[in-house]
């Protein structure tokens, strides 16, 4: 898995996107509290990996939180998290199968990369990215070359 560039100064503008997610499917797209964090860990932990739940837990140690989620009463539907691995990182990130080509992922994607242009960052990096083709198209991420090495390459994972 490679890295990726996103130049942070061309994002798209997904409020129409959101508005009507709000409007028409009941999804709030925020920034969870620390009163929030053990049911999104738990949640990430459940739904992806333990790896995935202890970046997302090292996103609560900032104020504002480093992560977004997207909720439909009291269910998750997906998370997005920023900076909680790596300084400028985006990621990890994800959306319940279900939930998937109805575009929380785009919203969660462009807010957390939104969040860290607010930070004074210029550019973002996606870290270790599956699904580069999606990247690409929604917010022009170009591959980082000879980023086969990157923070990821040794890491520990739970056994099954």
């Amino acid at each position: 898995m490679q890295d990726m560039l996103v130049r942070l100064l061309d994002l798209p503008d997904i409020s129409e996107e959101e508005k009507f997610l709000f409007e028409n499917k009941g999804i709030v797209f925020k920034r969870p509290i620390r009163p929030e964090k053990s049911i999104v860990v738990d949640w990430v932990g459940k739904h992806f990996s333990k790896n995935w739940a202890d970046e997302t837990e090292a996103a609560f140690y900032s104020l504002p939180v480093n992560c977004f989620i997207a909720q439909r009463e009291q269910e998750i539907l997906g998370f997005a998290c920023f900076e909680s691995t790596s300084k400028n990182f985006f990621g990890p990130t994800g959306v319940l199968d279900e939930e998937r080509g109805k575009g929380i992922g785009k919203i969660l994607l462009v807010k957390s990369l939104m969040a860290l242009k607010e930070m004074g960052y210029a550019y973002a990096i996606i870290g270790g990215v599956g699904p580069a083709p999606y990247y690409e198209k929604t917010v022009n991420a170009k591959i980082i070359e000879g980023s086969e090495k990157n923070i990821y390459q040794n890491l520990l994972k739970q056994p099954k």
